[in-house]
């Protein structure tokens, strides 16, 4: 199973982007956004140092959301 997490673009230099989320920064490719413009403040989704796709701020709320639901059950099972 492939996870892919939402984060928001904080700089662009060429065909990398610095994002953050969560407290987490990471440098990431825009490689396979080629097609696809991208400003700093956009959410994209984030798979394995690569942006996948780019999503409504919404839909990263909501997803972080759902993830951060997803890691609470897991802790209390513990």
């Amino acid at each position: 199973m492939c996870l892919a997490v939402p984060m928001q673009i904080t700089k662009i230099e060429g065909h990398t982007a610095h994002c953050a989320s969560h407290g987490i920064e990471r440098e990431v490719s825009l490689a396979l956004l080629d097609d696809e413009a991208v400003t700093i403040g956009d959410y994209l989704l984030i798979h394995v140092g690569y942006a996948l796709q780019k999503i409504t701020e919404e839909e990263a709320l909501s997803t972080w959301e759902l993830l951060d639901q997803l890691l609470a059950e897991d802790t209390e099972s513990v």
